[in-house]
């Protein structure tokens, strides 16, 4: 008799991390679920082997339905809104999405009375204005943006949930972490970018705001195995999950620029509109709880992981059709690190 395969409802399947815990499951032996709005375009980044299901994070009886059809052992919740800088704009729909989205999650998790375990992905912001440095699951919150107000909300749900009502939810604390995947709205992905463009020919000019923003930026592969691992123990915990190492952004630019032959200094130009009301002070994570508990690492250091983007984006520019010819443009930056 064949084994029966364990199942997974991955939500926020269409973002950066979505794919990679999908193909890292189905490596796993996994059925794969994963949610997605209604409508919404699934990149193809997203395996084919995946059972797509529509849900809302904002509709209890989606979520409701979707669980029901699934019928996972292991939730795993990567859905949120994705831009800290626009949480201002509209934070209303932030909280509604990344605060109580996660609170519908757990509810039809409590309602379905199956033993399902729960992955929040939760945030560095949650921690924003954090006194000390490195943070670690036991530094108190403090987030400076209403994503982080979000996240942090939805965090301290979770391990509401899991002492008051004994599910197992468990949370990874995730820092910074990038790769080819990452959307085109995130200040890493316009620098790499703008570097593989500016090589080309195709514009002259990056605008940015701070330059002086500092993150602990590791690689989104790695970060997506600490979820799963997060879910494999007999105890729900939180982990944070970072490499303990920062870099600013103009290392980040020396590294992308240098990698096509280019001085960023003679591209780059600092917009102060670019700058969000509020940064945090300095995000940076020791992530000694998951290296122990977990077993857990990075495999994939800084500087490997910008030209591995830089290289990513030129090859799309090379597989891309020509464009018109036009006048050289300009990219405009506004600082989105990712949670």
């Amino acid at each position: 008799m064949s084994e029966v395969k364990r199942r997974a409802l991955v939500t926020g399947v269409t973002g950066q991390d979505g794919p990679y815990l999908c193909e890292l499951l189905l490596a796993e032996g996994y059925e794969v679920h994963g949610l997605v709005m209604p409508g919404e375009v699934v990149p193809r980044e997203v395996p084919a082997a995946v059972r797509l299901r529509e849900g809302l994070l904002t509709d209890s009886a989606s979520l409701q339905a979707a669980l029901a059809a699934a019928q996972p052992q292991e939730i795993y919740n990567l859905a949120a809104a994705t831009s800290v800088a626009a949480s201002f704009d509209d934070p209303v729909a932030v909280a509604d999405v990344t605060g109580l989205g996660v609170l519908r999650v757990l509810e039809a998790v409590r309602a379905s009375g199956a033993p399902i375990r729960l992955l929040q992905a939760s945030s560095s912001e949650i921690f924003g204005g954090a006194m000390t440095s490195p943070q670690d699951e036991t530094t108190p919150l403090c987030p400076t943006s209403p994503y982080g107000v979000a996240k942090a909300f939805a965090h301290q749900t979770v391990q509401l949930y899991r002492r008051s009502h004994g599910i197992f939810a468990a949370t990874v604390i995730l820092y910074n972490h990038e790769s080819p995947r990452r959307g085109p709205g995130f200040v890493t992905r316009k620098i790499t970018t703008a570097a593989a463009r500016i090589s080309r020919g195709l514009e002259a000019e990056l605008r940015l705001g701070n330059l002086d923003v500092v993150r602990d930026w590791g690689y989104a592969p790695d970060y997506v195995r600490a979820m799963h691992l997060a879910l494999q123990q007999e105890t729900a915990d939180d982990y944070v999950v970072a490499t303990g190492e920062t870099h600013s952004l103009g290392e980040l630019l020396d590294i992308a620029f240098a990698s096509v032959g280019l001085d960023w200094h003679r591209h780059v130009v600092t917009d102060p509109g670019l700058l969000r009301p509020t940064e945090p002070v300095l995000l940076c994570g020791d992530a000694t709880r998951a290296r122990t508990r977990l077993g857990w690492a990075p495999t994939r250091d800084f500087a490997a992981i910008v030209r591995e983007m830089v290289a990513a984006d030129l090859d799309r520019l090379d597989q891309a059709a020509p464009p018109a010819a036009s006048a050289p443009g300009t990219a405009a930056a506004r600082h989105e690190p990712p949670g």
